[in-house]
């Protein structure tokens, strides 16, 4: 079992490195790494366990440890993915993983050969991290894929759970084949993700292109990115934009409304002196997520229809 479990581990890895390359551009990419290092952490702990090693509970509890805290660290990565500050916030993802981490360490050097010391709050707060990384994707087309991730986090932390034996748990995933499920449903969700990605950017270019079914073509600009940026950022940041573009569309009384589908707009469809300014503030406010060049792979174009240039 740990083998199949290094070997789903490693091609997850694999998958989550090729996220890197189809979210480039954007402020996504940081998440993209902490996935390649979280399941490379798996990889290497099931590696061990099939080459005879972390047979004693306390060095396979501390081992469990590090790599669910790096597994929880995509999901922090993405709720500070803003320009500019989403470089710093690298650092308090990667010390809310030194702090979860903590009890392991501690027990290693203070105390060795015995299992972790996790405070109460502690075990409670892993599991609503899960919960919340999964609420930030649930609303989306990546609901599927951020389901079975969520899943294989789970797996993995349920010997840090709330009264849960951790020697036992942890004993019992390995042998049981709890962790060969947990790399699976790894895999799977990684891998959905990645071809959804791919398949997506691909029919929202050429919707861009046609148009949108409305007529309006302030939203065929709009949509595309916008939807792409809703699919790689979650829920929190999109509704975000959402809420900065309905404010400025408020003040300057543009008859449209960003909402989580897209945009709507309504009043006189022969009213268009009002979409060049639309464009520029949802490029404005999308240029603080992702570059040119990724709003232009998700269907932005910078030709704006004629209807809505001033005579």
């Amino acid at each position: 079992m740990p083998a199949a479990a290094c070997i789903a581990a490693c091609l997850a890895a694999a998958v989550s490195a090729w996220g890197v390359f189809l979210v480039r551009g954007s402020t996504a990419v940081p998440a993209a790494f902490w996935s390649v290092a979280a399941c490379f952490a798996l990889a290497v702990e099931m590696g061990a366990r099939t080459a005879g090693g972390l047979a004693d509970p306390a060095p396979a509890a501390a081992a469990r440890l590090a790599v669910v805290s790096l597994s929880l660290c995509p999901a922090m990565s993405l709720l500070g993915a803003k320009r500019p500050q989403h470089g710093v916030w690298q650092l308090i993802v990667a010390t809310l993983a030194v702090v979860l981490v903590m009890p392991a360490v501690s027990a290693l050097l203070m105390r060795p050969g015995s299992l972790p010391d996790l405070h109460l709050l502690e075990r409670f707060f892993m599991p609503l991290l899960v919960l919340v990384g999964w609420m930030n994707f649930a609303g989306t087309g990546r609901a599927a894929a951020v389901s079975c991730v969520a899943a294989a986090q789970l797996l993995l932390l349920r010997g840090f759970l709330p009264g849960v034996d951790m020697d036992g748990a942890i004993q019992a995933a390995a042998t049981g084949g709890t962790d060969a499920a947990a790399a699976g449903l790894l895999l799977v969700g990684t891998l959905l993700a990645a071809v959804q990605a791919c398949t997506s950017g691909g029919r929202r270019a050429r919707w861009g292109e046609r148009g949108a079914p409305s007529g309006h073509m302030v939203a065929a600009i709009i949509d595309p990115s916008f939807l792409a940026l809703r699919e790689t950022l979650g829920a929190a940041w999109s509704l975000r934009i959402a809420e900065r573009f309905d404010t400025v569309a408020a003040a300057r009384g543009w008859p449209c409304r960003l909402r989580f589908a897209g945009l709507e707009c309504g009043g006189d469809p022969h009213d268009t002196f009002w979409h060049r300014d639309a464009l520029r503030a949802f490029r404005a406010l999308a240029r603080r997520f992702a570059s040119d060049a990724w709003l232009t792979r998700h269907g932005w174009h910078d030709a704006e229809p004629a209807s809505a240039a001033r005579p």
